[in-house]
């Protein structure tokens, strides 16, 4: 009985002494919650926030405010696709360029996870995702402009068919669209491995096997099974990759040519060359609302085929 009374006697001091600390009283979780988070969102209201609200006061003026040209509000801006019909064609093969990049990168992606987690372990996998990762540590300028040593008549591509075939036919295909998905590929596609396979790795495996030794074929497993249980990581490699390639502009511009005009190089040239910021601020932010419209549905029918 002595020895449990000093027992309690020692935990009762002990929560005591948690819950008075010595150097004053304790600060309130919001408080301390908002200290933490103050940085982060503190930076992200710079760097995107305002300049995003500035973009979007931009677009609904008549000029470039940094000019000497009378400035006005207007709407103007925002029917260029009605006033310029152009740029119905030019979306449109930015779209494309969008969804085939995406579409190409979420099976390379998943097939690539996936041999990670189940032909690999240990720092022969640790290996493998630095080689995935290893188009990050390089210029994307000089990515680029290496496909073009590749692709273009002549090129290297072209040299290696000829080693084996001295007769073959041009294989370069350089100022082409398939040259800019090629190029857009090669930059986004890690994005894609790192999500799916972060989605692979919290399968527990147990499922694979009880599927298999139930007879299930593989194609069972990996259309029943493994994409289902894999969608959140498709899905968001899926939005990391399409929103920032159906604005790009130095991908089309280096390996499409004249066939490389998509909207990212439109509003490029209206900041870079024409000096009309509204415009090119009204398109940018006509594309967002785009791509968030394309997302808000998508997202529903994700969510109602996951409920039922």
């Amino acid at each position: 009985m002595p020895a449990e009374a000093a027992k309690i006697a020692t935990t009762a001091s002990g929560r005591a002494t948690s819950a008075a600390p010595a150097g004053g009283r304790r600060l309130p979780p919001w408080m301390a919650t908002v200290a933490m988070l103050l940085p982060t969102y503190g930076w992200l209201t710079l760097a995107v926030l305002l300049p995003l609200l500035a973009m979007l006061w931009f677009s609904f003026l008549t000029a470039t405010p940094l000019g000497k040209k009378e400035v006005a509000f207007t709407l103007k801006n925002y029917r260029a696709f009605v006033d310029q019909p152009y740029l119905v064609g030019v979306a449109w093969t930015s779209l494309l360029i969008g969804l085939w990049t995406t579409a190409i990168c979420a099976v390379l992606g998943f097939l690539a996870a996936l041999a990670l987690i189940r032909a690999t372990a240990g720092r022969v996998r640790e290996t493998l995702l630095v080689l995935v990762i290893l188009p990050f540590w390089t210029n994307g300028l000089v990515r680029v402009f290496s496909w073009t040593m590749v692709i273009r008549d002549g090129g290297f591509l072209d040299s290696a068919i000829r080693t084996f075939w001295a007769d073959a036919p041009s294989a370069g295909f350089l100022y082409s669209l398939p040259a800019i998905v090629l190029g857009l590929v090669h930059g986004y596609l890690p994005y894609m491995v790192l999500t799916c396979y972060v989605a692979l790795v919290t399968i527990d495996e147990s499922i694979v096997e009880a599927a298999a030794s139930l007879g299930a074929r593989w194609w069972t497993i990996l259309f029943k099974i493994l994409v289902p249980m894999a969608a959140p990581g498709l899905v968001s490699g899926s939005i990391l990759i399409f929103v920032p390639v159906i604005g790009a502009f130095m991908e089309p511009r280096i390996l499409g040519g004249t066939r490389g005009v998509t909207l990212g190089t439109v509003i490029e040239e209206q900041f870079t060359a024409a000096f009309n910021w509204p415009l090119g601020a009204a398109l940018s932010f006509t594309i967002l609302a785009v791509v968030l419209a394309i997302f808000a549905t998508f997202s529903g029918v994700l969510r109602r085929n996951m409920a039922s």
